[in-house]
């Protein structure tokens, strides 16, 4: 497994709970919800977007749900402190970004250091932020690919955890070369997240 190392105990770690936060689709979030290692370890999805369909995934698995607007709050910080509530209500000790698309602020990264892991569709540090995979055809690159990483203070940084690159093709369009960078983060995703609930993590 690419990026991911088990260590050798001499006793076993408790799983984890986790809360995945999603705005949109929720592709990646069904990948986590269809691995055996992660769906027991989700107790909360969480979205800025109501009746997203994320949300629906997570009704459809029995995985309890909450909705957390912004436009309710006046700041980034104080949004961010209102989702870092109700992950710590549901009893997570763990949060998975699973295309969310807002920018956390530093506050709710310290409510969960080194606890917080996010996919990327580039091999950062390499087109970080938005529109990744246009950036890489626009740059003519012959590979991209797809980061795990924590979460940190910064946008699309902080340590990595895991990379699987993607090979650009000649005739790629920003929609062919999407689709099969994200055949690849539903199968690296959810091993990533696997070990992260087991606490088998090494950078």
């Amino acid at each position: 497994m690419d990026g991911l190392h088990s260590r050798r105990v001499a006793f076993r770690r408790t799983p984890i709970d986790i809360a995945v936060l999603a705005s949109g689709s929720g592709t990646n979030l069904q990948a986590l919800i269809d691995h055996p290692g992660v769906r027991p370890h989700i107790v909360l999805v969480a979205s800025d977007r109501p009746g997203s369909r994320a949300l629906a995934r997570a009704e459809d698995a029995g995985i309890g749900q909450a909705t957390v607007l912004w436009d309710e709050y006046k700041s980034r910080s104080d949004f961010s402190a209102a989702l870092a509530d109700v992950v710590e209500s549901s009893g997570a000790k763990g949060v998975v970004l699973a295309g969310f698309m807002r920018i956390l602020s530093p506050s709710f990264v310290d409510r969960f250091p080194d606890r917080i892991l996010n996919v990327h569709p580039s091999l950062l540090p390499s087109f970080p932020g938005a529109n990744p995979v246009e950036l890489a055809l626009q740059h003519g690159v012959k590979v991209t690919g797809v980061t795990v990483h924590l979460v940190d203070e910064l946008v699309d940084h902080g340590p990595i955890v895991a990379q699987r690159p993607v090979d650009v093709l000649p005739d790629d369009t920003p929609d062919s070369l999407h689709q099969r960078i994200r055949v690849v983060e539903h199968e690296l995703y959810p091993e990533v997240v696997a070990a992260f609930v087991e606490e088998r993590l090494q950078l």
